[in-house]
């Protein structure tokens, strides 16, 4: 991991709608970040695995974007309550995927925002989990693969504001991509997403 990275694809995520910093991350504050993150609980004693991040720790490099409402929202959801053995008991909603939900029996809505699915039965040790989400303005054709995104804890994302002197400002949020080299294919194509008709 290094502070430094190719600059392309810096550019390109200072480029994007609603970015208002972009910036590689340093070993020293992934490791605080690493820390902080392993202590993170939700309401109730839940445990919280952000296996986003952890995914993330894995890559050559890791850009950190400070972001405000007018960016893009997640191609997929970036929380999920999941039981012990790998249902998913609840999921993150967004405006453009409420509507597969909103005819359903047999949801209950717990925000605007989440969907907890009663007839699924947990049997204790539930979890969130926030799993890696794609990114797909990196990939193969500016230089990136394996490109992940993901969000870090509340506590990880003041740590690292101050680390780099950005102040508080409840207004932003923070997204941390992360992928690794391969040599620019001007030829990529995205693979076609058959359950997308």
């Amino acid at each position: 991991m290094q502070t430094e990275g190719p600059e392309k694809p810096l550019d390109i995520v200072k480029g994007l709608r609603g970015v208002v910093h972009a910036f590689y991350l340093d070993e020293k504050i992934l490791g605080m970040m690493r820390e902080e993150e392993a202590k993170v609980r939700a309401a109730g004693s839940i445990t919280v695995d952000n296996q986003g991040f952890s995914q993330a720790l894995e890559h050559q490099h890791v850009i950190a974007i400070i972001k405000d409402p007018r960016f893009r929202p997640p191609p997929e959801p970036t929380v999920e309550l999941i039981t012990s053995d790998g249902k998913v008991l609840g999921t993150e909603v967004f405006p453009f995927t409420a509507q597969q939900y909103l005819e359903r029996k047999d949801v209950l809505w717990l925000s605007d925002a989440f969907v907890m699915f009663p007839d699924v039965k947990g049997k204790g040790g539930e979890q969130f989990v926030m799993p890696p989400v794609s990114f797909p303005e990196l990939n193969p054709s500016n230089g990136c693969k394996d490109v992940i995104s993901c969000s870090p804890a509340p506590t990880c994302d003041l740590m690292m504001r101050k680390y780099y002197e950005y102040p508080d400002d409840s207004r932003l949020a923070s997204v941390l991509i992360a992928f690794n080299d391969t040599p620019e294919d001007p030829e990529w194509k995205p693979e076609k997403d058959d359950k997308k008709e």
